[in-house]
């Protein structure tokens, strides 16, 4: 059975989970902050606009009551206790003659505009000395009068602040970050599990369970509901099992009994031959299906399991069928790495090379190839079997694998379909890994088994 490819740590559900997380706390924090920013810049600009209306509010009152010379004296208090990086103050004539405040000429290009001391419109008033917001108003009689404040206490504020919601920003990062990878160990964690679960049932062990579901929550209650499925499909499984065994071995006595019998028929030679012959073909299925479940049963357990040398047991299969393949004219070849170590039964590994083999001879025409090879690939060693016949029909594709499995075109040749069955059942034992490459002609098989590790 071959299994999904694992996905790279970039492309994983942990990533992706912690990445949302924190993804969603970072936009949420920083549209607050900027929420606030915006709201701040709108109160410094309120507040400017209201010492600034309280300036024209007090000349408007010393104009009331003395005209220019009552004005006169109020810009010319004013400037004397406000620097002029705070505020502007003027007030000229109509020749343009200073005759009070802070500025010593009208800035060029300013326009005069509104009435006479209302606080808008405002605007801004670039000046080498910095900028400023203000009005410029011509009063009657031909009087320009300038009033405006400073921007820069507003301006060092909004930088202090947007340096304060970097720096915050950058920590709520880190912490989002943070609170991402516990969000996504914990609710992938979970997952993770259930896989690791699904892994080790895939791969033949369906005695594995969840040790103890947590919680009452939804994952609680799926590993809850994942050990009770299990449970349900070993108890099915081993009443399935159990059934074919006894069948198998019931049978089996009766049909030797029927065997011995016929050896002491005297007379009828060519019926009694063809009869042993089917008997012999009868109990070679119930040996196999007994081979098949054995193997199925010891999947997953390493008891029984000794260090072997598979490049020696294929060498020797294949010294066996290599006659056979020339017989039939076939062109038979191996290319096998020394020394290729692992745990396994002998007489398993045997069987299934001897199956591989045995299928390709069947199935070839004379004038086809048959390869065996075992090759070395990271911690595993690869044995693979290709010939060039007529390869694997596609309409039993999917289940090449299952017990007595055969296509329409295979009926006229001996076999039962238990050979391919037999060879999954002892790779899973062994925890190798079947694979079905895909190929321009005939068939290609590939079992990848784990490297033995060196002592």
């Amino acid at each position: 059975m071959t299994l999904p490819p694992r996905r790279s740590p970039a492309r994983s559900a942990s990533l992706r989970v912690m990445l949302i997380v924190a993804a969603g706390i970072i936009t949420l924090s920083l549209s607050a902050m900027a929420l606030q920013y915006r709201i701040t810049a709108q109160a410094l600009e309120a507040r400017q606009a209201e010492v600034l209306a309280a300036d024209l509010t007090g000349f408007a009152q010393f104009y009331e009551q003395r005209r220019i010379p009552g004005l006169r004296e109020a810009i010319e208090a004013r400037a004397a206790v406000t620097p002029p990086d705070a505020a502007l103050y003027l007030l000229q004539d109509r020749n343009g003659t200073t005759l009070a405040g802070n500025l010593p000429a009208w800035p060029e290009g300013l326009t005069k505009a509104g009435e006479m001391f209302a606080p808008l419109p405002a605007q801004d008033i670039n000046l080498p000395g910095g900028q400023y917001r203000g009005v410029a108003r011509d009063l009657p009689g031909g009087f320009p009068l300038l009033a405006a404040r400073s921007q820069a206490p507003v301006t060092q504020t909004l930088a202090d602040l947007r340096g304060t919601i970097l720096w915050v920003a950058a920590g709520l990062s880190a912490l989002a970050l943070v609170a991402g990878w516990l969000v996504a160990r914990a609710v992938v964690g979970r997952i993770h599990r259930v896989n690791t679960l699904a892994d080790r049932v895939a791969e033949g062990d369906l005695s594995a369970r969840l040790p103890d579901p947590r919680g009452s929550d939804e994952f609680g209650a799926l590993e809850t509901h994942f050990n009770a499925m299990l449970d349900r499909i070993e108890a099915l499984n081993r009443a399935t099992h159990r059934l074919s065994d006894n069948i198998a071995h019931e049978l089996r006595t009766p049909l030797n009994r029927i065997r011995q019998r016929l050896d002491r028929i005297e007379g009828q030679d060519e019926a009694v031959a063809a009869i042993r012959a089917d008997m012999a073909g009868t109990i070679r299925i119930f040996d196999s299906l007994l081979d098949i479940s054995g193997a199925e049963a010891a999947s997953g357990q390493r008891p029984g399991l000794v260090p072997l040398n598979l490049s020696e047991i294929a060498a020797e299969v294949f010294e066996l069928y290599e006659p056979l393949a020339e017989d039939k004219g076939l062109a038979a070849s191996a290319a096998i790495a020394p020394d290729a170590m692992i745990l396994g039964e002998r007489n398993l590994i045997a069987q299934l090379v001897s199956n591989l083999l045995d299928n390709a001879i069947k199935y070839c025409a004379p004038g086809d190839a048959v390869s065996l090879t075992l090759t070395v690939d990271g911690d595993r060693h690869v044995l693979s079997l290709a010939d060039t016949g007529p390869g694997m029909p596609e309409d039993i594709r999917a289940t090449m694998f299952d017990r007595f499995t055969r296509s329409a075109r295979d009926r006229e040749t001996s076999g039962h379909g238990l050979g391919l069955a037999l060879v999954q059942a002892i790779a899973t034992r062994h925890g190798a890994k079947l694979t079905l490459p895909s190929s321009d002609k005939g068939f290609r098989i590939d079992i990848a088994w784990p490297k033995l590790p060196r002592s």
